[in-house]
């Protein structure tokens, strides 16, 4: 071994003779007593640190970096100088595209490094830290041993690899769930669904003129069968919540066992952004979480030269980075974008927010916390989501009525019944190994959250609901959001048909309760929108109107038909009611009767999501943001 290293240290100095290489004989000082000797810190500077460093998993330099007590060009140099390596500017000298023969992309990513330049037989590797480069070598047998570590910016070495490794990154960023859990191969036969479709409109309208009021009384039954079940489910799970509220405000609150705090990373997907940049920052920056530990990353497509643009005019905090997905295919979608974006992270545990999130300074310390406490079969925590522009106009607020009853009454509850959780696409925090496990997100799913939670619930794992609040942009707009909607609608019914592929084996899996909750969520919600018109037409039996069911079926079945679905009318608007009676929502009680009139435009969004998961399944209809002010 020491025979090796002299001929690499001569073999080295041939090419570079400037480069200096750590000599194993040399004892060393700590490397905080070497940044005092040099004069970057002084000694009150190095204590403060290292009784940080008691407390949270990171590296001296980069807490003395977020402290604002040193430079990351003052730490970088000062890593060259004490490990005897040559520093290096990526940006000035990039490594050449040939070098990605040199080291798998996977190797890289796991030690954070990045081949640079062949000298002889001699591979040079930039890294940041050095002080791992031995589990390296290490993790390469004999062919590390001719490999030597030159000192880069983490920044420069992110920027390097995806230089080098974009294109094969970008594909496995598409195809990282098994194809059995995808729905990627949807793109390879969109005649055969034009064809599935067809014939079924087809059958549809000759049973309607060859029998036309039975087959209208068998889409009432449909509708009505799903209504029962969406209100049974809702109702349920009111329940479950509000005896949990009780059961809460009894069980006295305990303090956190103190613990070493983990890093965490933030995924914030950002496409077409033309003023977002500079708020989110601001909001991301009241974080109280140490920044020494917090890493966001921010995600934008190649070719969204909108958003780089944004992102150049604006100052980013060191805990902020960029990370620039490549156009691969013509696939662009926040999953695939995630996807990409997870090999670059750093963290244990990884969050997800969306451009206009706002959330609680608190929130990824409620996060760790709970994931501390919480039992290693819990894989994901879902925040609240909550909107701050709820006055704008009518839509935001029944925007907001909606989500306060989804996201504190129903939500809630369904997770206390042991149901699978629909997951939303922000403020979620997984545990990384799991996800990982997992293969990530399914970048062709257009509600790639919701396919998570079904899919986490299938491998054995479960989400819970932390309370936490990320506040966002309600949709204000009617046509905006209709197409959010039914880009919401569209991946509901992909998830759900992806998912019923082996009907047998999701019950299995699943268990029956949370295999009939699956179909309620997914099925039975579509559904309901897309069969609103029959469901409305029972109102007529309120003003002594005969209804088309009374016809076959009998008045009486009609008439208690009619009566069950305004029992389903009352107990949404008695969720609904609970959900804004706290003190922040009050304000909204005066607007849950108009609800009735807000429903509609998702009758709209359902016909949209029918027609394009016939002819455009991965189409990502991009919700705009930065349309309404904050309020708080």
């Amino acid at each position: 071994m020491e025979s090796l290293n002299g001929a690499l240290m001569s073999d080295l100095r041939l090419y570079l003779p400037g480069l200096q290489v750590a000599d194993p004989h040399t004892e060393r000082v700590p490397f905080g007593r070497h940044l005092v000797n040099d004069g970057i810190i002084d000694q009150a500077d190095l204590v403060h640190a290292l009784d940080r460093q008691r407390k949270i998993d990171a590296p001296l330099g980069e807490i003395l970096v977020s402290e604002g007590l040193a430079s990351q060009t003052d730490i970088l140099r000062a890593i060259a100088n004490y490990h005897q390596a040559q520093q290096v500017d990526l940006d000035m000298d990039p490594p050449d595209a040939k070098m990605a023969e040199a080291l798998p992309s996977s190797l890289c990513l796991a030690h954070g490094v990045v081949p640079w330049m062949h000298m002889g037989d001699i591979l040079l590797v930039a890294t940041n830290r050095p002080d791992r480069f031995a589990h390296l070598r290490q993790c390469l047998g004999a062919q590390g041993m001719r490999m030597l570590p030159v000192i880069a910016d983490e920044v420069q070495i992110r920027a390097a690899i995806n230089l080098l490794y974009g294109m094969e990154l970008a594909h496995r960023a598409a195809t990282r769930v098994p194809a059995a859990e995808s729905c990627r191969r949807w793109g390879n036969n969109p005649t055969r669904r034009a064809v599935w479709a067809g014939a079924v409109g087809c059958a549809g309208i000759s049973a309607l003129i060859l029998a036309p009021l039975w087959t209208m009384t068998i889409a009432m039954m449909f509708a009505f069968i799903t209504l029962m079940m969406t209100t049974t489910l809702k109702a349920a799970a009111f329940w479950a919540q509000l005896r949990a509220q009780r059961a809460e405000r009894a069980i006295p609150q305990v303090d956190p066992v103190p613990f070493r705090l983990p890093q965490v990373s933030v995924l914030v997907p950002l496409l077409k952004e033309k003023e977002i940049a500079g708020a989110l920052i601001k909001r991301l920056s009241r974080l109280t979480y140490p920044k020494s530990l917090l890493e966001v990353v921010l995600v934008l497509e190649a070719e969204d030269h909108v958003t780089r643009e944004t992102i150049a005019r604006t100052v980013l905090p060191n805990w902020i980075s960029v990370i620039e997905v490549p156009s691969a295919n013509r696939l662009t979608t926040k999953p695939r974008a995630l996807n990409y974006a997870l090999d670059f992270c750093r963290g244990s545990i990884i969050g997800v927010w969306d451009a206009e999130d706002a959330p609680e300074p608190d929130q990824i310390e409620r996060i760790v916390n709970r994931f501390q406490a919480a039992p290693d079969n819990v894989a994901c925590l879902q925040g609240i989501l909550d909107y701050y522009n709820s006055r704008t106009n009518w839509l935001s607020r029944c925007f907001t009525i909606e989500y306060a009853a989804w996201w504190r009454m129903v939500q809630p509850g369904m997770a206390k019944l042991g149901l699978v959780v629909p997951l939303g696409g922000t403020t979620l925090f997984f545990r990384r190994h799991i996800l990982e496990e997992l293969g990530g997100w399914d970048a062709h799913n257009v509600t790639e959250d919701a396919d998570l939670g079904v899919r986490l619930a299938r491998h054995g794992y479960v989400t819970e609901l932390v309370r936490t609040v990320t506040y966002e942009e309600a949709n204000c707009r009617a046509w905006p959001w209709v197409r959010q909607r039914s880009r919401w609608l569209k991946g509901f019914m992909v998830t759900w048909l992806v998912h019923m592929r082996n009907p047998l084996q999701l019950w299995k899996e699943l268990g029956t309760a949370r295999f009939l909750g699956v179909q309620t969520i997914f099925l039975a919600t579509f559904a309901q929108f897309a069969c609103a018109p029959l469901l409305w037409s029972f109102w007529i039996t309120l003003f002594g109107f005969h209804h088309p069911v009374a016809l076959t079926l009998g008045n009486t079945v009609a008439l208690w038909m009619a009566g069950a679905f305004l029992c389903a009318e009352l107990i949404n608007m008695a969720i609904s009611m609970t959900a804004v009676s706290g003190k922040e929502h009050r304000h909204l009680m005066a607007f849950v009767p108009t609800t009735l009139f807000y429903y509609p435009l998702g009758m709209l969004a359902a016909y949209k999501a029918l027609k394009e998961l016939i002819v455009q399944p991965f189409f990502w209809d991009k919700t705009q943001h930065g349309i309404a002010p904050e309020t708080r």
